[in-house]
């Protein structure tokens, strides 16, 4: 059977276009804020990225950190980011939402009982940072056999070999980073350079779903069409920033925001 995440790689390549990919902090600015900017950015996202609110990040750019910050300050727990996508699939049951952060909270809540909070919140895939290859073997089998996509990482100085194994035990899809920095710096190289990267993983192996993050914003992401997803996150973590400050709707705007950032892959 396939996952939810395939299939959604499958639709938009038969639209002949890269996959929209979404982030966003659980319980920015509120819990039910969260939600809301979920089902209306799920309207123009093939895949959503929810990020648990963590203080002390080590791949997060400030624009995250400040959301992390805002959802923290409001108390949001670990049961409450599974709440969110509970809440959120009960009306989305198709779309795959992907949980991105840090071990230490599943180390503390306990793998398997981490995995089973996934699995009976719906989420589709896990994005941990700071658990690379091969240390995460172990741990994304567990995935596996729940059916629970595990993300693997790749970046500029991955070297050939090391992405060779990645690929082999990457599941349905694989997320490059394009450049050496945190989330939200400004592209240090080329869009030109970053695909002549992404290629190069992409002939190791044509038919895995590989997207880039990193640094995507309104005005880089139509030089990059030609992958096949697209991660975008601090740029809207900005907005919600932004929109907070001059006292207008942040799920009003994100909604905007996605819906023009979509219109420039299609």
């Amino acid at each position: 059977m396939k996952s939810k995440i395939g299939i959604a790689f499958e639709k938009c390549r038969k639209e002949k276009r890269p996959a929209l990919i979404t982030y966003t902090v659980a319980g920015d600015n509120t819990k039910i804020n969260s939600l809301k900017i979920l089902n209306k950015i799920s309207k123009y996202a093939d895949i959503l990225e929810l990020g648990f609110p963590h203080n002390t990040p080590v791949a997060d750019g400030g624009q995250i950190q400040e959301s992390s910050y805002r959802a923290l300050k409001n108390k949001i727990k670990l049961k409450d980011v599974f709440q969110i996508v509970k809440r959120f699939k009960k009306l989305n049951p198709y779309k795959p939402v992907i949980l991105m952060g840090y071990y230490n909270l599943i180390f503390q809540k306990g793998e398997d009982n981490f995995l089973k909070n996934c699995k009976s919140s719906a989420v589709d895939g896990l994005i941990i940072v700071d658990l690379p290859y091969p240390e995460n073997k172990s741990f994304a089998n567990k995935c596996k056999k729940k059916s629970i996509n595990f993300i693997q990482l790749l970046s500029p100085t991955t070297s050939r070999e090391r992405m060779k194994k990645i690929i082999q035990h990457s599941h349905d899809m694989a997320y490059y980073i394009s450049m050496l920095s945190t989330t939200g710096g400004k592209l240090k190289v080329s869009s030109k350079k970053i695909l002549e990267n992404y290629n190069k993983i992409k002939k190791l192996s044509p038919k895995k779903n590989l997207v880039i993050g990193f640094g995507i914003t309104e005005k880089t992401i139509s030089s990059l069409k030609s992958a096949n997803g697209l991660v975008v996150g601090s740029m809207l973590c900005k907005t919600i920033t932004n929109s907070l400050k001059i006292g207008q709707n942040p799920v009003t705007k994100l909604g905007k925001v996605v819906y023009n950032l979509k219109k420039k892959i299609i």
